[in-house]
């Protein structure tokens, strides 16, 4: 599936830019897609917003470089693109739980946060098996949108429930979209 192959690309051009600013304009040229489709995408997808992934990937790395490498707070705050020690100090704060000079401490452990990848799995479904309307719709966003030539439109989505009973569930999703 090529879209998952540019996903993953895009996933890749994060991590050789995770020292530099990311530009999300080239991140959805690398998946086919505007920018904004790109986040709405990432975000369903990874269950995360693009913006935290990228800051907790940032922060496992600063935590590394504070470890392992004898850099000041000042050095590692900058290169991973914080130009205040307040700012890298409360990020890292919020991700770890700790104050980045505690890191060089005997004993105290950080939380990592390894890079995404994404991959489908397709699997069958038994008949008279409900699948639930929040499933099809991931799949109409995931699966067929990113091929169809089409792009989400700005209009609401529309969910009809023409028989709520879960032993004969009938349901309809509208999504709305534009030709690209």
């Amino acid at each position: 599936m090529e879209w998952i192959e540019r996903l993953n690309q895009a996933i890749g051009y994060m991590e050789e830019h995770l020292t530099d600013e990311i530009d999300y304009e080239q991140l959805g040229r690398i998946a086919c897609c505007s920018a904004y489709h790109f986040q709405r995408m990432f975000a369903y997808m990874a269950g995360i917003p693009l913006s935290e992934y990228i800051r907790r990937r940032r922060m496992s790395l600063a935590a590394v470089d504070l470890h392992g490498k004898e850099m000041k707070i000042i050095d590692v705050a900058g290169r991973y693109g914080y130009s205040s020690p307040t700012a890298f100090n409360r990020a890292f704060q919020s991700v770890h739980g700790i104050a980045p000079s505690a890191v060089k401490n005997e004993g105290v452990s950080v939380k990592s946060f390894p890079p995404i990848t994404f991959k489908v799995t397709v699997k069958g479904v038994e008949e008279g098996t409900n699948q639930s309307i929040q499933e099809l719709e991931r799949r109409i966003v995931t699966e067929w949108l990113p091929t169809s030539g089409y792009e989400y439109g700005n209009a609401p989505d529309v969910e009809v429930y023409i028989s709520p009973d879960p032993q004969n569930a009938r349901y309809e999703v509208w999504i709305p979209v534009v030709k690209k």
